[in-house]
């Protein structure tokens, strides 16, 4: 087999800065202000009241679904209110509790003792604490663990590829508390079944990646290996570290416990580990970096937190930063106000000035040069998806694969023509997934219609049996 290429940039990293000093903890909120959508893009539901009060891991928010992770309480105080308030991916419902400081907690840790439980009450007490996915995206873990068992999927891949740049807070993580990771991975693999880990990390991360062999080493856990993977954007995107990782590629439409593989986010992992000491899910590691804050560097901040906080921690703003983004650079999203609060799926706040942002010129009309082609993770035409999103055009975007574009911003970067293909991109998968709930929607009702109908049918024909039947039984007794 020939060797994995992957495709993609060579950027600069923007990491150093940021990576040299330790872990630092975030003051605690003023005001705590709780997203019920933690990023998943589902809202779980609160069940607590303004004027209630809660403690530290009290339990304020419980799922509605699949795609929802519950919320516990980071800091102990008072409910002040349930509002919408700005969310880093857009306005949403959120608790506010007035922190009191004295960090009461709901009750002490209680260690869990995991390995004696089976795989699905194992997961259940993951999705309880509020584990989710820590590498952007936030899906609740428990979803993800229970769809592995349901296929059997044997081996687990934690995404320690850090590949976007400024963003280092799984770097921190791996090289400060790989025993916290490879705790968390025997966690993970005994709640989905697993027969074997494979930790990515990206070769440029020797410490992490000597700090994480170290950890297996003293667990003397011969299942789980460390793999370095090429040092290129984006190479922690799913599908293409499971690809590099290990030669496996998931099919389109399909989801990774579908070809026998699991991926999480190292950061998941050690929230495991923090579940089964008796924790539940109340904070996580955020970098705050880029040429507008004085100290860039990596903070435990506690969910709620505002990013204000955050920038204060770092000493403050140095010159009028021009954006506020955040993730970083390439996939990162603009914050119209620093009270955003931070959430499961913040990974990274970049306070970018304009020396750390790419210019591009005015757009032009698409060449067919073919570069962004190039450098396409998903191997897809987005010169031909961009004829599709202008057209207007859902058949050409689904021939085109538009529902594999993981919108990564490589086309974007290399295009000579300043198109800005991600974000058309971005808004026809939105408009798409409209349309693909409507048309299920749709669906649905036209499938309990017909059950309406068969139903009447159904009652109508033993009202014409009854009537037949007593119809014969009178003639009967008339002769």
């Amino acid at each position: 087999m020939a060797p994995y290429r992957p495709r993609g940039l060579e950027l600069p990293a923007h990491k150093a800065v940021a990576s040299a000093a330790p872990i630092s903890t975030a003051p605690a909120p003023a005001v705590a202000v709780l997203a019920l959508d933690q990023g998943s893009g589902r809202a779980a539901r609160a069940v607590v009241a303004p004027g209630d009060r809660v403690r530290v891991g009290t339990r304020i928010a419980v799922t509605t679904g699949e795609a929802t992770t519950p919320v516990h309480a980071p800091v102990a105080g008072r409910v002040l209110a349930i509002e919408t308030r700005p969310m880093p991916s857009g306005d949403g419902p959120c608790v506010l509790i007035e922190n009191d400081g004295s960090d009461d907690r709901e009750r002490e840790a209680r260690p869990l003792a995991w390995a004696g439980l089976e795989p699905i009450a194992l997961a259940a007490a993951l999705g309880d604490a509020g584990v989710a996915g820590y590498g952007g995206a936030a899906f609740p873990a428990a979803t993800k663990l229970a769809a592995a068992r349901r296929h059997e999927a044997h081996h687990l891949v934690l995404n320690g590829a850090e590949c976007e740049p400024w963003i280092c807070c799984d770097d921190a993580l791996m090289r400060t508390r790989a025993h916290d990771v490879v705790l968390g991975a025997q966690v993970l693999m005994h709640a989905m079944g697993a027969a074997r880990c494979t930790v990515a990390i990206e070769d440029d991360k020797p410490e992490a990646m000597a700090a994480l062999q170290a950890a297996v080493e003293a667990a003397r856990d011969a299942r789980i290996a460390i793999a370095g993977v090429s040092a290129c954007y984006p190479a922690g995107a799913e599908r293409t570290l499971l690809e590099a990782v290990t030669g496996i590629e998931v099919p389109h439409g399909a989801w990774p416990p579908e070809s026998g593989l699991l991926c999480h986010n190292v950061g998941t992992a050690a929230a495991a580990a923090a579940v089964v000491r008796g924790e539940p899910v109340t904070s996580r590691i955020v970098t705050v970096t880029g040429s507008g804050v004085a100290r860039p560097g990596n903070f435990e901040a506690r969910l709620g937190t505002p990013v204000s906080t955050l920038v204060e921690a770092c000493g403050g703003y140095t010159d009028r930063p021009l954006r506020l983004i955040a993730g970083g650079s390439m996939m990162g999203r603009a914050l119209a106000t620093d009270e955003v609060p931070v959430t499961l799926a913040l990974n990274c706040v970049l306070v970018a000035t304009a020396d750390d942002l790419v210019e591009r010129g005015p757009e032009h009309a698409c060449i067919r040069c073919g570069d962004c082609a190039d450098v396409c993770p998903p191997r897809l035409l987005p010169q031909q998806l961009l004829l599709g999103v202008i057209a207007n055009d859902p058949e050409t975007l689904e021939r085109h694969g538009l529902a594999d574009c993981i919108e990564c911003g490589c086309c974007d970067y290399v295009c000579p023509s300043a198109i800005p293909l991600t974000a058309r991109f971005r808004t026809a998968r939105a408009e798409a997934r409209v349309r693909e709930s409507a048309r299920r929607r749709a669906d649905d009702l036209r499938e309990r219609h017909a059950r309406h109908v068969k139903r009447l049918d159904a009652a109508s024909e033993a009202e014409r049996r009854a009537f037949e039947t007593a119809r014969d039984h009178a003639r009967g007794q008339g002769g």
